[in-house]
């Protein structure tokens, strides 16, 4: 492996495509549960990522316990049978009931899993702030501490 140099610019620039991402929580049990989440179109990526659920998810119950969490991102193939992109977040989840809040990063193909929109009894955004990004770009990887 060559040891990459990519910022958190270029990790965005690379990350621009990819929507969907494991979110991954410890349970009260102490066991690790992940889940499949969508960022929605919002990966213009500056170390924060944004989901939104239902407060009554055993997912917000274990991020109210614990708020360390991982997110892993795998983007598409590259040219000429060139790996995907890999990417490790580990980070801080907060948990945000504000509306306003919501609007900034709501689109309309999340009404399909809300029909009220941001006014679905019960959502909440979860606010994932990276502390160290580890990644893997074909030969290369490297290490950010946000």
């Amino acid at each position: 492996m060559r040891v990459s140099e990519m910022t958190l610019s270029d990790l965005s620039d690379e990350m621009r495509d990819i929507d969907f991402t494991m979110l991954s929580t410890r349970t009260e049990g102490g066991e690790i549960a992940a889940r499949p989440m969508s960022n929605n179109g919002d990966v213009d990526y500056e170390g924060d990522s944004y989901f939104f659920t239902y407060e009554r998810s055993r997912m917000v119950a274990d991020i109210k316990r614990d708020p360390t969490v991982s997110l892993s991102f795998q983007g598409k193939s590259g040219l000429l049978g060139k790996p995907p992109l890999f990417i490790a977040v580990e980070g801080r989840a907060e948990l945000i009931e504000d509306k306003q809040a919501f609007k900034e990063h709501w689109t309309s193909d999340l009404d399909y899993w809300f029909e009220k929109g941001i006014e679905t009894p019960g959502v909440v955004m979860i606010k994932v702030h990276a502390t160290r990004i580890h990644y893997w770009n074909g030969e290369e990887d490297g290490e950010l501490l946000v």
